[in-house]
This record gives C-alpha cells, sequence and structure tokens, in this order.
C-alpha cells in the first residue's frame, strides 16, 4: 500500500485531505483512482484510507481504519555527518532513514572539501537533502520524516552535544568499540553520531570532542569511508540497542 504523510492540520474526523506535490504523483505517477486504497501517517496516528475524491488540487481520502505507530525505533538516533563531496550527503540520508535515524545535522569541519558559503546554496541544498528523507521514509515505512538541519559550523556542533550521549568513530582509536560501551549506554534511549568528512578529524577538533564526554569508539580493523561510517555505525547502535533484527 502506498504511503503518504500529511499535516494533522489536513485531518478531519471522517476525512483526509491531500495536496501539493504528492497530489500529482497519486494521479500521474501512481494512477490511483477512487476507492483505491493508500495508508497515511499523521503525526499521532496512521491511518489505512480509500481514496473518495479526485480534483486538480487536492485528493480527499475516506478513513477506514485508525492505527497507532509502531514503526519508530525506540532507541533515537542524531547523525552529526562532516560534509561529504559530491552526492555522498544523499547517500548518507537515504540509508540512514532507512536504518531509522531520528534526525541529520550537515557539520562543516576544518578538513571539510566542500564549503557552502552562499545561502541560497544552502538552503537549495538542505531542501533537496529534505525531500530525499521523505522519499526514505515512505519507502521504508517510517513513521516519521527525519529532519534535515541547516549547515553547522563545528563550534555550533559542540553547543547542540553539550551532556548528550555522543559517539564519535575515530580511525586512530584502537580499545574502545560500541560493544565495549554495552553497559555503560544500556539504559539510554537517545545517542548523536558525530562522523568526519573525507579528510576526517583535526588532532584538536577530536581532543574538543573527548573533553566534552564523547566516546571515541573504533568500527575495526579497516578504515571506512565518510559515506560508509555513518550506516555502518546507525546499524551497530540499531542492532545493539535498538530494533534492527527484532520481531515485533
Amino acid at each position: 500500500m502506498h504511503r503518504f504523510f500529511v499535516l494533522e492540520e489536513n485531518i478531519l474526523e471522517n476525512t483526509i485531505k491531500i495536496v501539493g506535490t504528492d497530489v500529482n504523483h497519486i494521479k500521474n505517477v501512481l494512477r490511483l483512482s477512487i476507492e483505491d486504497k493508500v495508508e497515511v501517517i499523521g503525526s499521532k496516528y496512521n491511518y489505512d484510507c480509500e481514496i473518495s475524491h479526485i480534483s486538480k488540487d487536492e485528493i480527499l481520502l475516506l478513513i477506514k481504519e485508525v492505527k497507532d505507530k509502531t514503526n519508530e525505533s525506540n532507541l533515537r538516533i542524531s547523525l552529526f555527518q562532516g560534509l561529504p563531496k559530491s552526492s555522498k550527503m544523499e547517500t548518507i540520508i537515504q540509508k540512514c532513514t532507512e536504518l531509522g535515524v531520528y534526525n541529520f545535522y550537515p557539520v562543516s569541519t576544518n578538513r571539510s572539501v566542500v564549503k557552502i558559503n552562499d545561502m541560497k546554496k544552502e538552503e537549495k541544498k538542505v531542501q533537496r537533502w529534505q525531500l530525499i528523507a521523505e522519499e526514505a521514509s515512505k519507502q521504508s515505512k517510517r513513521d516519521i520524516i527525519p529532519k534535515v538541519e541547516n549547515i553547522l559550523g563545528f563550534n555550533d556542533m559542540m553547543e547542540k552535544i553539550k551532556d548528550k550521549v555522543v559517539i564519535v568513530p575515530y580511525e586512530s582509536e584502537e580499545k574502545l568499540s560500541i560493544k565495549g560501551l554495552k553497559t555503560s549506554l544500556e539504559n539510554v534511549d537517545e545517542i548523536n553520531i558525530i562522523i568526519g568528512p573525507e579528510g576526517g578529524f583535526e588532532e584538536y577538533e577530536i581532543e574538543k570532542l573527548k573533553n566534552s564526554g564523547a566516546h571515541i569508539v573504533t568500527l575495526g580493523p579497516r578504515i571506512l569511508r565518510t559515506e560508509t561510517a555513518g550506516v555502518v555505525t546507525a546499524t551497530i547502535l540499531m542492532y545493539e540497542f535498538g530494533d534492527l533484527g527484532v520481531i515485533k
């Protein structure tokens, strides 16, 4: 069943209204028609619906069943990702959304090759990344769309993670693994991952993170690319502390 996200204001007593780009997608891409079934995700509940009316600018759905949200993990992961080159950020957001990451913070660090200093370019990039998150949420049957935040500088990121549980994979760490943190993180329901860009972190950046209380960990003997490291870290955390591989 095709899945769509709607604002709570468009959910009425027995009817849901779909507007915007989803109207064209339903009519001209999916070619759905009256009485076809769809699933709608609101902020509080999920809804099994049937198309009851199609017009130029909106589609009306008849609510058939109201369901509780069940597809989100008990572990809330935020990913702070050092800005990578090319379309790598799109891949990172897509795959980590599928895994269950809750939100994304693009970060400009000292060794970031990509520098976006134009506000309009940044806004366009973030809009594109947000669309990738929405599409991945629909495909993977998420109950929420992760939020992609505006690009942060390193110091701004440090403010965001203050007093929070933070994990930083780092190629020079040899002793502490995520599995080694299992006891100390057993009752944690929110974890922040920080991944460096292609050039990695500067030593002083790692020292700042250590001094803030971040857990600097190894992901194993092989060096992973920036577009791989976040996905692998999120996978390990979801398996060890979340719901990946769990039968509900």
